[in-house]
C-alpha cells in the first residue's frame, strides 16, 4: 500500500505511509486537542498476465482469481520460458526466483480470497533476447485453469488544442481526439475539464465544441471506452483562457525560461485569436546578456488555421569561460498585435571548466515543472501535491497540496537561483507560502485571547477509531507555555506564523473560506482520529467550521465529546516542512551571499527564522506536560522541562470564530519519529546570523535541540546501520505506562512504529533517505563528527543494499521490517544496540526517493571522499534520467493495489448524520467513496471502477508528484555543483 505519515491534521510526503493522529477541535467555552499458512481448501483458479514491454525491462500485472473454496493464503508459482528473464522487484506480495521458478506469496493484506474474489500484483523484470508469457501458473501446487484473455485497453490521446494552447474568453475551444482499440471497436470518446465531463463523441473523428469558457487555466482530457467497457485516459492537456480582449495578441509561454550555458531551450508561440491574413511573429533580444540568442524560430508565420497551434523559438546560451548567469529579455512581435515577452536566464556551468552536464539536466527538468502546460501549478501559482487528480495516499486528492509542496518549491527556487543569480522566483515561492498556507490574522482571529498558563484542555488519542468522538477531561494537568509570551514580545502579535498542512487548491470539496463555498485555496483537514486512521478512513473537515456543512455542530462532534460546540478555527503544522523551508533558507542565503547577492534575500531569510522561532512549538508535549510522563496524573510542565527539545509530530493551534466570546489554544506533540528531525535547520537557526530567531531563549533551544536530535539517531541506529522508528512521551496517546521492558530517550519509551500504524510508520525506506539528507548538509557544510558517525554506517548500509544495472536500471530498499529494540539511552556512553536489528523486505525504482537518497550520498560524499557513495549517487541519476524521464519529468509506472480499500466504511458514530458541501451523506453507512462521489467523474475513474468490481487489474499510473520531480532536479542540481 501506498501511504503517507500525518499529524494531528498534519504531513509531510509519501510513498509508502499512512495515517494518524490525533484531532484538534473546541467545545463551546473549553480548549481541547484529540489527536500465514495456506488453508486446506479445494483449489481452482485463473490468473491474468500482462506486461508493459520496453527495451531491456517490462512490468508485469498479475490478477489471480479464486474460483474454488476461500483461501486463506495462497502462493503464486509459474515458470519464465527462457533464462534471461529476470524478477527485480514487486509488490502486493512477497516475490521470489530461483532459476526460471518464480514464487508470489501473499502479504497479510491479501491473503484471504473468498470463492470469486481477486487479487492483483505485479513486478518489475529485466529480459533479453525476448519477452513471452509464462504458459500455466499454479496456486497453492494446484495448475490453473489457464490465462484468461485479456481485453487490450484502447488508447487516447489529445490532438486538439495542443498543450500550453491560449483562448480570449468568451472563448470556444474546439477539442479533438484520436482513439482505437487493437482488439475491438471505440464506444466512445468523453471529454473532461478536470473532473468535470463536458460531453461525448461515439464516432471518429471524436471532437466536442466546448463553448463561453471564462477566463482561467483549464486541464483537458479525453477518456476512450471500447466495446468491453475497458477505458483509457489520455495525457491532459493545460490551455489558459485569458480575459475578454478585442485586440489580438502574441501569446508566448513560458514566461521565463532558464537556458543551460552551452544549450538550449525553447518557447512557445502562437496568437490569441485567428487572424484574417496571414501573420508573421518575429522574436529578437531586446535587453541583456548577449550570450543569449534567438537561434532558431525567429521569424514564424501563422495563418487562419494554425494559428493557436505552438511555434517554437529556440533560445541558446552561449558557451564562455566566465562563471556569472545573466538574463536577456526577448520580445515576439507582429503587426497589428500586442507583443509579448519572456524573460531567458542563462544557467552558468562552468567552476573548474568544461561543460556540466548535471546543471543542463536540472534545467531541462525545471523548465517541464514550471511549463504551465505540464500543469504543476494552479491558476494561483500553488504547486499541486501532483499532476494527477486521482491519487489517494496522504492527502485525498492529488490536487490538494501541503505544506511539503511548498517547502519543495523553495527548494526548486533556491536551486534555480544558484545556477543562475536570480533569487526573485525564491522571494516569489515564499510569499505565495505566505498568502496561501500561512494563515493570516483574519484567518486566526483571536489568538489574543490565549492564556500560556491554561493552553488546552486534555482529550485523549485512542487506537480504536470507535473510541470517537474522545472526551474532555478538563480534570488533567495542563502545564504551562513557556514560549507564547516571548514569541509576541519579538514579534508584537499574538498570530502563529507557521504553516497548516493541508489545503485543497481547486476547492473540490466546496468548503471555501470559512464556508463561504468559493474561495479558493481552501484550509482543510482530514486526519482526527489517532494511529489506525488510514487516509482511506478519514472524513475531510473544514479548518473554519461554521457549522454550514457536516452535521448539527458542524465536525466537531465527531473527534470530541461535550455538551455544547462553537464555531472555530484550527490548524495543524507539519514541522518537517517548516524545518525544510528553513533549511532551503540556509542554502539561499548562503549561495546568495557567495554571489553579493544577501540583500535579494535577506527579507526572506529573516521570514525563514521568524517561522524557526515558531517551530519551537514542535519540541512540546501535546499539553505541556514533563518528560517522563506515564500516567495522566504526572506532573505538568512549568517551563523548558515539558521539550524533548525533538522535532515531533506536529503542534497545533485554534480558537473561537467569534471575538466577543473569544478563546484559543495551543498544543505541541507527544510523539517523535526519526524521519521527522533536521538537525540542519537547527544549527542554521542557532549559528548564522540571518537565521538566528528573535526569541529570548530561541538560540539556545536550537542549540540544544542540534545536539539532542543528532543523540536521537545514535540511538535509534540499527546494528546493520539504518534508522529505527522513535520515542514517545504519551504513550498510545492517553499517557498510558508503557512496557516496563521498553529502553527510553530522556524519560520517553521507545515506539518503533510512531505517530501511526496503518502500515508501520517506519517500514518506509524514504524516511531514511529524507532524514539522512539532513545530516548529510550539516556534516557538508559543518564537518559535525557526530553525524559522520551516524552516516558512515548509515550509508555503508544502504549503497550495500542498494543496485545499479549496466542498463541504468536499479533499485533501492522500500519496506523496512524491525526487529528487537535499542539499548536505554546513556549520553555519556552510548550502548551498541546489539539487539536491534533492520532487514529489507522488498526494493523500489521510486524516483522521488531516489533523487533524496541521491543527494545523502553527494553531501557525504563530496564531504568525506567517500567513492562508493559519489559512484551510487552519480548511478541513480544517470539512472533516472536515461530509463524514467517523460514529457512532464520523471516517473515510473505504479500499480495502485491499495486502491481495493475505496470502498472502505468510515467510522461515524450510530445517529450521527451530515452531509458534505456537495450534498454527500455523511452517517454510519458511509465509505470512503461515498462521501467522495466527485471521484465518479474524475476520467480515471473507470479504470478504478472495474478493479473495485473485480472485472480489471489494479490500476497502474505514472505519478507525478510536486515533491518528487523537485527531489531529483535539486539532487541533479547539487550533484553538478558539488562534482563539477
Amino acid at each position: 500500500m501506498h501511504r503517507f505519515p500525518i499529524k494531528a491534521g498534519a504531513l509531510p510526503r509519501f510513498r509508502r505511509r499512512v495515517a494518524a493522529l490525533a484531532l484538534l477541535s473546541m467545545a463551546a467555552g473549553t480548549v481541547t486537542a484529540l489527536a500465514a499458512s495456506p488453508a486446506m481448501a479445494a483449489v481452482a483458479c485463473d490468473v491474468t498476465y500482462t506486461t508493459n514491454d520496453w527495451q531491456g525491462g517490462f512490468t508485469a500485472s498479475v490478477s489471480v482469481k479464486n474460483l474454488g473454496d476461500p483461501l486463506n493464503g495462497w502462493t503464486l508459482g509459474f515458470t519464465f520460458p527462457t533464462t534471461t528473464q529476470k524478477l527485480s522487484q514487486g509488490w502486493s506480495a512477497t516475490w521470489a526466483q530461483s532459476g526460471q521458478a518464480v514464487t508470489a506469496r501473499n502479504l497479510d493484506w491479501n491473503g484471504a480470497l473468498a470463492t470469486g474474489a481477486s487479487t492483483s500484483i505485479g513486478f518489475n523484470g529485466t529480459w533479453s533476447g525476448s519477452n513471452p508469457k509464462p504458459t500455466a501458473f499454479t496456486v497453492n501446487g494446484t495448475t490453473c485453469g489457464g490465462t484468461t484473455p485479456v481485453n487490450q485497453a484502447p488508447t487516447a490521446t489529445i490532438t486538439s488544442p495542443s498543450a500550453g494552447a491560449t483562448f480570449t474568453a468568451p472563448a470556444t475551444v474546439a477539442i479533438a481526439a484520436g482513439a482505437a482499440d487493437s482488439d475491438g471497436t471505440v464506444a466512445k470518446v468523453d471529454f473532461f475539464n478536470g473532473t468535470t465531463l463536458l460531453g461525448s463523441d461515439t464516432t471518429s473523428p471524436y471532437a466536442y465544441s466546448w463553448a463561453n469558457v471564462a477566463a482561467g487555466s483549464y486541464s483537458i482530457t479525453a477518456r476512450a471506452t471500447d466495446d468491453k467497457g475497458a477505458a483509457t485516459t489520455s495525457s491532459p492537456v493545460g490551455i489558459t483562457v485569458t480575459g475578454t480582449s478585442t485586440t489580438p495578441a502574441v501569446v508566448v509561454t513560458p514566461a521565463t525560461l532558464a537556458v543551460a550555458e552551452g544549450s538550449n531551450a525553447n518557447l512557445s508561440v502562437r496568437l490569441s485569436q485567428a487572424p484574417t491574413a496571414n501573420v508573421t511573429v518575429s522574436t529578437a533580444r531586446t535587453s541583456g546578456d548577449t550570450d543569449l540568442t534567438a537561434s532558431a524560430g525567429a521569424s514564424l508565420t501563422f495563418t487562419s488555421s494554425n494559428w493557436n497551434t505552438a511555434q517554437t523559438v529556440r533560445i541558446s546560451a552561449a558557451e564562455d569561460a566566465d562563471q556569472t548567469s545573466g538574463s536577456a529579455v526577448f520580445t515576439s512581435t507582429a503587426t497589428g498585435h500586442t507583443s509579448a515577452t519572456a524573460t531567458a536566464t542563462e544557467v552558468d556551468n562552468d567552476s573548474t571548466g568544461g561543460n556540466n552536464e548535471y546543471i543542463q539536466r536540472f534545467t531541462t527538468l525545471y523548465n517541464k515543472l514550471k511549463d504551465p502546460a505540464n500543469g504543476y501549478f494552479s491558476a494561483q501559482g500553488v504547486p499541486y501535491h501532483s499532476v494527477e487528480t486521482f491519487l489517494v495516499e496522504a492527502p485525498d486528492h492529488g490536487h490538494e497540496t501541503t505544506s511539503e509542496a511548498y517547502s519543495y518549491y523553495l527548494w526548486l527556487e533556491a536551486a534555480y537561483g544558484k545556477v543562475t543569480g536570480d533569487w526573485s522566483k525564491f522571494n516569489a515561492a515564499w510569499a505565495s507560502m505566505e498568502k496561501y498556507i500561512i494563515p493570516a490574522t483574519a484567518d486566526q482571529p483571536t489568538n489574543s485571547f490565549y492564556n500560556p498558563s491554561k493552553p488546552a484542555t486534555y482529550a485523549g488519542e485512542w487506537d480504536d477509531i470507535k473510541q470517537y468522538p474522545s472526551t474532555l477531561d478538563g480534570g488533567v494537568s495542563v502545564g504551562v507555555d513557556p514560549i507564547a509570551n516571548e514569541l509576541k514580545t519579538a514579534y508584537g502579535t499574538s498570530d502563529v506564523y507557521g504553516m497548516h498542512w493541508l489545503i485543497d487548491v481547486d476547492n473540490t470539496y466546496g468548503f471555501g473560506r470559512c464556508g463561504d463555498g468559493t474561495t479558493k485555496p481552501a484550509y482543510i483537514n482530514t486526519y482526527q482520529r489517532g494511529p489506525e486512521e488510514s487516509v482511506f478512513e478519514t472524513i475531510p473537515q473544514p479548518s473554519c467550521d461554521t457549522f454550514k456543512h457536516g452535521g448539527t455542530n458542524g465536525y466537531l462532534d465527531l473527534f470530541t465529546k461535550d455538551s455544547s460546540y462553537a464555531k472555530q478555527w484550527k490548524y495543524t503544522n507539519a514541522p518537517d516542512a517548516d524545518a525544510r523551508a528553513v533549511q532551503v533558507a540556509y542554502w539561499a542565503h548562503t549561495w546568495a551571499t557567495e554571489q553579493g547577492k544577501a540583500a535579494d534575500v535577506a527579507t526572506t531569510v529573516g521570514k525563514a527564522a521568524k517561522m524557526g522561532d515558531y517551530l519551537r512549538y514542535s519540541m512540546y508535549d501535546k499539553y505541556f506536560k514533563k518528560q517522563g510522563c506515564t500516567s495522566t496524573s504526572c506532573a505538568a510542565g512549568t517551563g523548558k522541562d515539558s521539550s524533548a527539545y525533538l522535532m515531533s509530530w506536529y503542534y497545533a493551534w485554534g480558537g473561537a470564530n467569534d471575538t466577543s466570546a473569544g478563546w484559543a489554544w495551543r498544543i505541541g506533540s507527544s510523539h517523535n519519529h526519526s524521519g521527522y528531525q533536521n538537525p540542519m535547520a537547527a544549527w542554521a537557526l542557532s549559528n548564522v546570523t540571518a537565521l538566528k530567531p528573535k526569541g529570548a531563549t530561541a538560540v539556545q533551544d536550537w542549540t540544544t535541540s542540534t545536539k539532542r536530535q543528532l543523540e536521537f539517531y545514535r540511538w535509534l541506529q540499527s546494528t546493520e546501520g539504518a534508522i529505527a522508528g522513535g520515542a514517545t512521551n504519551s504513550w498510545q496517546g492517553h499517557y498510558a505506562a508503557p512496557p516496563s521492558t521498553l529502553p527510553t530517550f530522556y524519560g520517553m519509551a521507545y515506539d518503533w512504529q510512531p505517530v501511526y500504524h496503518d502500515p508501520p510508520s517506519n517500514q518506509w525506506f524514504g524516511f531514511q533517505a529524507w532524514s539522512m539528507e539532513r545530516v548529510a548538509e550539516l556534516y557538508y557544510a559543518t564537518g559535525n563528527a557526530d553525524a559522520k558517525v551516524v552516516l558512515d554506517k548509515w550509508v555503508k548500509w544502504a549503497t550495500d543494499n542498494t543496485t545499479i544495472n549496466a542498463n541504468g536500471t536499479y533499485q533501492i530498499p522500500s519496506t523496512l521490517v524491525w526487529t528487537g529494540q535499542p539499548d536505554t539511552w546513556n549520553a555519556s556512553s552510548p550502548g551498541s544496540n546489539s539487539g536491534l536489528h533492520v532487514s529489507i523486505r522488498d526494493y523500489t525504482t521510486d524516483v522521488g526517493v531516489a533523487g533524496s537518497y541521491a543527494k545523502v550520498l553527494t553531501y557525504y560524499a563530496a564531504k568525506s571522499g567517500n567513492a562508493t557513495a559519489k559512484a551510487v549517487a552519480k548511478g541513480l541519476l544517470d539512472g533516472i534520467w536515461q530509463n524514467n524521464q517523460d514529457a512532464k519529468g520523471v516517473s515510473v509506472a505504479e500499480t495502485k493495489a491499495d486502491y481495493s480499500r475505496l470502498n472502505d466504511p468510515v467510522y461515524v458514530p450510530s445517529g450521527w448524520t451530515g452531509k458534505m458541501p456537495n450534498g454527500d451523506v455523511i452517517n454510519s453507512s458511509s465509505t470512503f467513496m461515498s462521501i467522495r462521489s466527485f471521484y465518479k467523474n474524475d476520467p480515471d475513474w473507470p479504470k478504478v471502477d472495474s478493479y473495485l468490481k473485480g472485472t480489471g487489474p489494479a490500476p497502474t499510473f505514472n505519478y507525478h508528484r510536486f515533491w518528487a520531480q523537485v527531489d531529483v532536479a535539486v539532487a541533479l542540481a547539487e550533484y553538478g555543483r558539488l562534482f563539477p
